[in-house]
């Protein structure tokens, strides 16, 4: 911390505005958890005086209190050491997720709704904030696709995880026969970048088409081709965005998107040999399963990573995602 006051303090440190952003992120992530750390000292101390009060005189009303208290800190400790854990170069950035329903149509299509759901009840109790950069609607029910930022400091860190291919398995409700079906969806999450990290994308490399948005987004679409797709030619990478009324702004979201995209897989290749050695398969993988939610026979969802069961699904498909976050961090890191 030390180090980074005196980088801020330097002569000339604020002649480039651009380059203070990924310092100036990086004291407010440790400046918080200094404090959290601190409150945690203070509170944990406070407690035991009032433990020994409560012991000494006997007062059992007093020790329903501290015990409530001890509760509590312990949640705090365990969330100060999952934070601690967000070490990683980019954890502490914004997360673009990208949900791409499996083949299967319409009960595929409806999954990968489910998924966009289960995700924004998670941001939301975060207090994050969600903005749809992408949405493909499905042909009679859920989405095709859709792509979406995480705004909020380490929601890459926590996101990054959720990487991988999803299964549902349940009772159709589009098949009137009423058997059981199995749906799959894909989950891609990168870290958004600021503009402090540069990846070099020439214009010869890019294919831009323009086309006229479709589904939800008022009465702009389909009047004008504000659309915009990118293709990057070198490495097969497309990115669209359709949310916004003007070209302009949707062709910028899609070129952040783009590289974002670029900067994960070039980083992702780097890392290889390192996940290969640390995990000894590649979990993360594009097409590994990592997590089944079942809702018939039984109720139960499980990761396949960590061996986690969790019976109520519900609760997790409302967002109650913490826990497999939580035991993939802590299994990545024992």
């Amino acid at each position: 911390m030390q180090e980074i006051e005196a980088e801020i303090a330097r002569e000339g440190f604020w002649d480039n505005p651009d380059a203070t952003t990924a310092i100036l992120k990086e004291r407010t992530g440790l400046s918080q958890r200094i404090e959290a750390f601190k409150g945690l000292e203070k509170d944990l101390e406070d407690a035991g005086i009032l433990l020994e009060l409560a012991v000494e005189e006997d007062d059992a009303g007093t020790l329903a209190e501290v015990s409530g208290q001890i509760g509590e800190l312990g949640r705090r400790m365990r969330q100060l050491s999952l934070d601690m854990m967000l070490d990683g170069v980019d954890d502490q950035n914004n997360a673009i997720v990208s949900i791409n329903a499996g083949a299967g149509g319409t009960e595929a299509q409806d999954w990968a709704e489910m998924l966009f759901r289960m995700y924004l009840r998670w941001v939301e109790a975060k207090g994050f904030k969600s903005t749809i950069v992408d949405f493909q609607p499905g042909d009679e029910a859920g989405i095709k696709s859709v792509t979406f930022t995480a705004t909020g400091l380490y929601a890459y860190g926590y996101l990054k995880s959720e990487t991988g291919v999803h299964r549902l398995v349940r009772i159709s409700p589009f098949n009137a026969s009423g058997k059981r079906h199995t749906s799959f969806a894909s989950v891609f999450v990168y870290p958004e970048l600021d503009n402090t990290i540069e990846v070099d994308v020439e214009e010869k490399d890019l294919r831009i088409d323009v086309f006229r948005a479709s589904g939800a987004g008022g009465q702009h679409v389909n009047k004008t081709s504000s659309a915009v797709r990118i293709t990057h030619l070198p490495t097969g990478i497309v990115v669209q965005c359709q949310q916004e009324k003007s070209q302009h702004r949707n062709k910028d979201m899609a070129m952040k998107v783009l590289k974002s995209r670029l900067y994960e897989a070039e980083k992702r290749k780097q890392d290889e040999r390192m996940q290969q050695i640390h995990d000894g398969k590649d979990d993360i993988a594009w097409g590994s399963q990592i997590r089944s939610y079942v809702l018939h026979p039984y109720q139960m969802v499980k990761d396949h990573r960590i061996g986690l069961d969790v019976g109520n699904v519900n609760g997790v498909l409302d967002g109650d995602i913490d826990v497999f976050i939580e035991g993939v961090l802590l299994s990545r890191k024992a």
